[in-house]
């Protein structure tokens, strides 16, 4: 069956859900979006034309020529316009990408409206500068924050206590939940419905297992944390989109142990709710502060994420620098990995200086050297 019918009563609307190559899976609306001849909205009900179909239909598209010629990217979560829907081969082509909300490049998604970050209390064990890392890279999107405690039942209530008034002093509600027992699982699936939610977290602390509760029809497959390590396995390889029972769609992300710190070092204060506190009510005596050892800072103190704070400036202000030496072609320095997530900068080799020179070029030097002489 062809498109035709659609034509005259408007645009085919759908979501893309996930990404592989040059294709590109996209779940249909149920209902096919705004007439552009009337000027007006048109409800149609694909399933009532299309019993057949499944429910949202889904669509294996491709993207149209002109897309590429004027290097339109199409990105999971994006909304797109969908031409030439072949409903009995699940074929169809993206004509348009509207415009997008937001926009992360690490997970590459579009039209996020929050983040869901899971972790474990334990097993593997919860680490604060970790913990502290995602956050300040899930803060750095501009995105609401919603933060998940996993494996809950494997300490007691006295520890949970101290854990979240721990977290209350850095600004965040923690859910606790368990996965495994069942525990405020729908408390979470509540905060999730009729938003696209990305989840993300280091490996190993139920992000799969979580989703595959959430979403009863998911089987995604399941790690288990490593003993030697203390650490998860990644069981996640792709971004892909998945529709909840209650309206809204949740992304999972493949699993990454330690997020990159490429914010701008000036802005970094803001993505510490217990800073912006202090700086909603004072102001520090430099408008460039990096609040530091400048004088009359109201943010340095002894609140007790002052120390991430300081280190994750200092892997700010190196990637700058890195940025800044890249595109330098006379810079001198380079800075290089050194594992365990530190680094130092080291001289660069001159270029060209330990290559062999060619046979062409030995010969050409010859015949220079011969008409010199001459």
């Amino acid at each position: 069956m062809t498109g035709e019918i659609f034509e005259v009563t408007g645009q085919l609307l759908g979501t893309v859900v996930a990404v592989q190559a040059n294709f590109y899976r996209v779940q249909m609306d149920q209902e096919a979006g705004e007439q552009r001849s009337r000027g007006a909205e048109e409800k149609l009900d694909l399933n009532a034309l299309l019993p057949h179909c499944p429910s949202p239909p889904l669509l294996l598209c491709t993207r149209r020529t002109r897309l590429k010629k004027i290097g339109q990217q199409v990105m999971v979560g994006d909304r797109v316009v969908v031409e030439e829907p072949d409903w009995a081969g699940g074929r169809g082509a993206i004509a348009e990408v509207l415009p997008r909300q937001s926009e992360l490049d690490r997970p590459a998604i579009a039209n996020v409206n929050q983040i869901l970050l899971v972790f474990a209390v334990a097993d593997p064990p919860l680490e604060p500068y970790q913990l502290s890392r995602f956050l300040i890279k899930a803060e750095s999107t501009g995105l609401d924050v919603l933060l998940c405690l996993n494996k809950s039942d494997l300490i007691s209530p006295q520890e949970q206590q101290q854990v979240s008034d721990r977290l209350l002093g850095w600004g965040y509600q923690p859910i606790f939940i368990s996965v495994k027992d069942g525990i405020n699982t729908e408390q979470a699936a509540r905060y999730l419905s009729n938003k696209i939610t990305v989840i993300a977290g280091p490996s190993g602390v139920g992000k799969s297992s979580l989703i595959n509760t959430l979403i009863d029809s998911l089987h995604l497959r399941v790690g288990e944390v490593s003993g030697k390590l203390a650490r998860g396995r990644h069981t996640t390889r792709h971004i892909e989109l998945f529709e909840l029972p209650s309206g809204g769609m949740l992304a999972d992300t493949p699993g990454f142990n330690q997020p990159d710190m490429d914010c701008v070092p000036e802005e970094l204060i803001h993505y510490f709710p217990e800073a912006r506190k202090r700086l909603a009510v004072a102001s520090c005596r430099f408008s460039d502060c990096l609040h530091r050892d400048e004088p009359e800072c109201v943010v340095r103190g002894d609140w007790e994420r002052y120390e991430h704070y300081l280190e994750f400036l200092d892997a700010a202000i190196a990637h700058q620098t890195q940025l800044h030496q890249q595109a330098d072609p006379e810079s001198t320095m380079k800075l290089k990995s050194k594992g365990k997530g530190q680094s130092q900068y080291e001289p660069k080799l001159e270029s060209k200086k330990y290559r062999r020179i060619s046979r062409k070029s030995q010969l050409q030097d010859l015949q220079e050297l011969y008409r010199d002489e001459e």
